[in-house]
């Protein structure tokens, strides 16, 4: 059999649960505009199917997935260079999930970390929609026939199903229909922590608005949780095995070096010696130069939603343009009547 040749071509997305963070910027957005323009076609959705895996307000689930539309162009994504657009728009992504629903076995997904971080203990009440997350993911990447996909090491077991999901279905009808696609993890702060406890991920669901940056927040904002971000009192290394064992050292440098495009061990070289009380201005006077921008353009995109729906309405329909071919073609290889027609 002859291997297929798959477009180079990127999938990622985000779920628009609202309150966007310095972490889904470094870790995600960041990334995504980086990818933009290279050597693959790049697609970026608001998955909004996946936030009602968990009950959502239906007035603030349409403002996140519309704030989340405008932080995605805020941060760089050119929405006539790649497509934009929300999932639950492209209704070959829930077709698609059914099919690997049926692929997909009950041990793959009972296995899968985060089931059993978000069920704990509840898992009877909670949602089929939860249980099923990361078959409907596999769907989202394998409708664009995605090569590759920027993802965190918290998503890497869900991409590792996707493959495993590709793979079954190719031997389960002998075809070599979806890639086997390679996961992109890399960079300085893919994972970033909080700014009161640098061994947890810096999360929107925190109490404590201190212990992250919005990208919402103003200028004098950012400076003031830098400012008073934990740390310990040492002096900073000059070498990246003087951060071990102090998790809020390498985690403020690992956000300096994620904002000025360096390697944590090039600003380690840099500023080695200096306290924090020298360092931490550093990292505010960075951090406001480069998010200050993203925060004002984001209200400004906020302030016309229309503009927001017309440029999701019309990625979606870029969207479909690869996704109905891709879906027809699976329920030929399935087997479904009247696959073949429009």
């Amino acid at each position: 059999m002859t291997e297929t040749q798959f477009t180079p071509r990127v999938f990622s997305g985000i779920q628009p649960s609202g309150g966007l963070t310095l972490g889904n910027y470094l870790g995600a957005m960041k990334r995504f505009v980086d990818m933009q323009g290279a050597d693959f076609e790049t697609i970026y959705c608001m998955v909004d199917l996946h936030a009602i895996t968990t009950w959502q307000d239906p007035a603030a689930l349409m403002h996140n997935t519309r704030e989340l539309c405008a932080g995605f162009i805020a941060a760089g994504i050119d929405p006539e260079q790649s497509i934009l657009f929300n999932q639950s728009q492209v209704p070959e992504h829930a077709q698609l999930g059914w099919i690997f629903n049926c692929v997909a076995r009950m041990g793959w997904m009972q296995r899968m970390t985060q089931w059993k971080d978000k069920a704990g203990k509840n898992q009877q009440n909670a949602s089929l929609g939860l249980f099923a997350y990361p078959s409907l993911m596999a769907a989202d990447i394998l409708i664009y026939h995605a090569t590759h996909v920027p993802v965190g090491e918290d998503q890497k077991q869900h991409l590792e199903l996707t493959r495993d999901i590709a793979i079954k279905f190719n031997n389960d009808f002998g075809v070599d229909f979806f890639p086997i696609t390679e996961p992109v993890i890399e960079g300085a702060a893919t994972r970033v922590m909080s700014l009161r406890d640098g061994s947890k991920k810096m999360s929107k669901s925190d109490p404590s608005d201190m212990s992250r940056i919005n990208m919402t927040d103003d200028a004098d904002t950012i400076a003031k949780k830098i400012r008073k971000a934990k740390t310990d009192p040492d002096a900073l290394p000059s070498e990246l095995k003087g951060l071990d064992d102090r998790p809020e050292a390498r985690n403020l440098v690992n956000i300096y070096a994620a904002l000025s495009d360096k390697s944590a061990a090039q600003v380690l070289a840099e500023v080695g010696g200096k306290q924090f009380g020298e360092f931490k201005p550093m990292l505010a006077e960075l951090a406001v130069e480069k998010l200050s921008p993203i925060s004002s353009e984001m209200a400004r995109l906020m302030g016309d939603q229309s503009e927001i729906d017309r440029i999701l309405a019309r990625g979606a329909e870029r969207a479909r343009e690869i996704t109905a071919p891709i879906l027809r073609q699976t329920y030929e290889i399935v087997g479904m009547v009247g696959a073949g027609s429009d």
